[in-house]
């Protein structure tokens, strides 16, 4: 997979591999592999009951309707580049406008990954003993990670 900046300020992804997009599929995959949403685990977190009912009532809807959004934003450009390829060339286009719908993808990706693997800054132990499984989704997370970092470098507008 290549990855590079453009002129404008954004990003332009070229999948090369079945492997590449395998990955940029499996965001989505990924951002709803968990048994309960961003949103909702987020709201779980709040302890004090008075100020949990109204978050809720209020924001976990909002929250909710907001990184669907961005996921299907995201899935739409994947598969639309894959489906509508410009001769040879199946590039997809993260521009300044849309970097904060990949971003926020891509941490909802990377967050529920942690959450089922808990790889934490540093794996505790050694990847090459990891099963499948996870090393697989250590990968994945690792090429999140680095997108959003290319994303906050060259694409984002704030």
């Amino acid at each position: 997979m290549k990855i590079l900046p453009t002129m404008e300020g954004g990003l332009r992804i070229d999948p090369e591999t079945e492997a590449d997009w395998h990955i940029l599929r499996a965001i989505i995959l990924d951002a709803n592999g968990h048994d309960t949403d961003l949103a909702a685990r987020l709201g779980n977190m709040i302890e004090n009951e008075a100020i949990a009912d109204d978050w809720k009532e209020y924001i976990i809807p909002d929250l909710r309707e907001s990184f669907s959004d961005d996921l299907h934003h995201v899935y739409a450009s994947i598969e639309t580049a894959a489906a509508f390829p410009v001769g040879d060339e199946t590039a997809i286009w993260i521009t300044r406008a849309d970097s904060s719908k990949w971003y926020s993808a891509l941490n909802q990706a990377r967050l529920a990954l942690e959450e089922i693997y808990q790889f934490g800054p540093e794996p505790e132990s050694d990847p090459k003993n990891f099963s499948t499984l996870r090393k697989d989704a250590l990968i994945r997370s690792r090429v999140y990670c680095t997108l959003q970092g290319l994303i906050l470098d060259h694409a984002w507008s704030a």
